[in-house]
């Protein structure tokens, strides 16, 4: 697993368990190698798009958060 996201992983995981009382600890698997490398494609995507016709970072930024969060 890439070096960051396997850092975000333990970050989220940490969070997790300091929100929740029980947790059963999973060791990342190659779907969710897969689905982190996917989702970071996903995200310089829409970078890469949004970049076409604006050279703003914070354009960027906004259509990811408009991507993934609801």
């Amino acid at each position: 697993m890439n070096e960051q996201i396997q850092k975000l992983y333990d970050r989220a995981l940490e969070e997790f368990k300091a929100e929740n009382k029980y947790v059963t600890i999973i060791v990342p698997n190659p779907l969710q190698e897969k689905f982190a490398d996917s989702l970071v494609w996903e995200c310089m995507k829409i970078c890469e798009d949004v970049m076409k016709k604006d050279n703003s970072a914070l354009a960027c930024w906004s259509a990811i958060k408009g991507t993934f969060r609801s």
